[in-house]
This record gives structure tokens, sequence and C-alpha cells, in this order.
């Protein structure tokens, strides 16, 4: 009986302890942080505005030819003169100088189209998003969040660049290529995956794939962004 007690205790002990790993990832705010490029807008997650976080901390700044960003908590970010529609391709060139500089694992970064309603709490996009670790995810709002591919980590796929380690630089140049009938995600010039406009458009989804386009950053993570730009297919 006392073994049984024993572990009934320590079961109870490891029920009631504090879930440390969560509350270490739990969104940083960023010093100085805010908007710092002419014309770029932004928005923060729902689920990170009610626990109280700010756009102000998470930061947006012009680099070089690039835009530079550091979350934070995860946000959305867009420039309203930044418009596609048709068959086009967003692309853009990510680089995590140090991988994983801020959090404990992978967070994911990469481009948004098909923007409506932004800066609204019935805003609607869609994003490929990749990790240092090799996952990928293609996800959305619509505004309720919607995911086409894996599960909150996203899935694994050969075309994602993968850090040495953690510290040490990752790049991913990362697409999204809509046609008349799928939209592809694209990374490193490699097809990671493929989705029928019926699975992207409709009721919780997007409305149309014709939109803003931007950049999407997950919470606590620092990425300089090169290159972005629409292409006509």
């Amino acid at each position: 009986m006392r073994c049984s007690h024993g572990i009934a205790v320590a079961l109870a002990a490891t029920l009631a302890a504090p879930a440390v790993g969560v509350a270490q990832d739990a969104s940083r705010k960023v010093a100085g942080g805010g908007i710092q490029a002419a014309g770029w807008m932004g928005k923060i997650d729902a689920r990170e505005a009610q626990g109280g976080a700010k756009l102000e901390d998470a930061k947006l700044a012009t680099m070089g030819d690039g835009l530079h960003v550091t979350t934070g908590p995860a946000v959305v970010y867009w420039n309203p003169a930044n418009t596609a529609s048709g068959n086009y391709t967003v692309e853009a060139t990510f680089t995590e100088r140090e991988f994983m500089a801020l959090n404990d694992h992978a967070h994911p970064y990469g481009i948004v189209i098909g923007g409506n309603k932004m800066g609204t709490d019935e805003q609607s996009y869609l994003y490929c998003a990749a990790y240092g670790n090799g996952n990928f995810i293609v996800r959305g709002f619509g505004p309720a969040p919607f995911q086409l591919n894996g599960g909150r980590q996203g899935q694994v796929s050969e075309a994602v660049n993968k850090a040495t380690a953690k510290g040490q630089p990752v790049t991913q140049k990362i697409a999204l290529k809509v046609s008349a009938d799928k939209v592809e995600c694209i990374i490193n010039d490699k097809v990671a995956g493929t989705f029928a406009k019926t699975d992207v458009i409709g009721t919780g989804k997007l409305t149309s794939t014709d939109g803003i386009y931007g950049l999407r950053f997950g919470h606590n993570t620092d990425a300089h962004v090169a290159g972005l730009k629409v292409t006509k297919n």
C-alpha cells in the first residue's frame, strides 16, 4: 500500500507541476519594437492579443535593401500597396542568422497571399512558412485558423533547408504560386506542397486568392527578408 500511495503522490505532484516548457516559450517583448518601415502595417494573432501582447512587442524594420523582423508575438505584416491577382507567384528569401536565437524550438516564417479585410477581426489570408528544422506549414485565417498540411508543426519536406545546429545560419527561399486550379508552396525552388483551389477558397477559408501579399512570422523569431516580389505566371 505504501508503494501505491507513493506512486499516487508522485503522480499528483507531476500533474500539479508548472508547464515549464510552455512558460519558457511565452511570447517575449522586443525592445524598441513597432513598425519602422514606411507604408507597412501589421496585426498580431488574436490569441496573442487576448494574452495582453501588442503589435509594438514585435519589430519590423528596413535593413539594407530588405526588411528585418524580430518577434515577439506571432504577427502578419503587409503593405497595402502590395497586391496580386489572377495567376501569380509571390516570393522572398528569409535568413535566420542564428537558428532558434530567441526560442527553444523552431518557429516558422514565410509568405502571405490572398489578404482581405487586413487589420480587422475579419481578416483572411493564406501563408506558406518554413522552419529551420526542415519542416514547412501551409495555414490560413478565414478568419478562424485553418491548416492544409501536417499538424501544428507542419510536416517535414526535403525542400526545406535545415540549420546544422542552434545558433547557426539557415536560409529559405519561399514562394506561393497561384494557378487557375491550384496553389503551390515552393521552398528553395522545389514544390513542398500542392493544394487545390477548392481546398483554399470557401466557407471558413479565403474569399479569394486575389488580395494583399506580405509576411508571416511565428512568435519569438528573428530573420532577415530580402527580394520580396510578385511576378505574373
